[in-house]
């Protein structure tokens, strides 16, 4: 029975720095989306609602570059399973 190279991520285990580190040092080309992600919603935050704006921009950007690694690792174990 051949081994699972991703073993089952709980979403406790993917906020830990060591796993997310090595998400995006395997998936460059999404660590480049998500550094763009990261500084340019808090500019178009303050743009659109000033510094209210500037506050969610962050959240959302902080939020999704945490949330990533577990959704896309989540998606591509569901899609293996079709």
């Amino acid at each position: 029975m051949p081994m699972n190279p991703h073993p089952e991520l709980s979403f406790a285990s993917s906020l830990k720095t060591e796993q997310r580190q090595n998400f995006y040092e395997h998936n460059k080309p999404l660590a480049i989306v998500m550094m763009l992600i990261v500084l340019l919603f808090p500019i178009v935050g303050v743009f659109m609602q000033d510094l209210s704006g500037l506050a969610l921009g962050l959240v959302i950007s902080v939020a999704i570059f945490y949330l990533t690694p577990y959704a896309v690792l989540k998606l591509r174990e569901a899609w293996g399973r079709t």
